[in-house]
């Protein structure tokens, strides 16, 4: 006698839903894989992107802090702690004043 029990066989609708989840389990590798390759060879790019130029130095009004900055292709624009937005050229110079109501 021995004392290991026979293997049974899973039935035909158990066996059908052990391929899938393997199938299943394949595609999620696949694709973990294909996402990261896909970073992986896009991120030196997205890194090559040279960052913007601006002057060496801006001089705002006197007794004025800067809260935000933006930039455009050929300006950009401090906004101050009085509700103005100062409008400055890439070379530093002003180009325009707004202020804010």
């Amino acid at each position: 006698m021995s004392d290991t029990p026979e293997a049974e066989a899973l039935p035909p609708s158990l066996r059908f839903l052990k391929w899938l989840v393997i199938a299943l389990t394949l595609t999620m590798i696949g694709g973990v894989i294909t996402v990261v390759s896909v970073i992986v060879t896009r991120m030196p790019q997205a890194i090559a992107v040279s960052a913007p130029t601006l002057p060496d130095s801006i001089t705002l009004p006197n007794g004025v802090a800067a809260e935000a900055v933006t930039m455009g292709r050929t300006w950009f624009a401090i906004v101050t702690s009085d509700d103005r937005i100062l409008i400055y050229s890439r070379s530093g110079e002003l180009r325009q004043t707004v202020t804010l109501k």
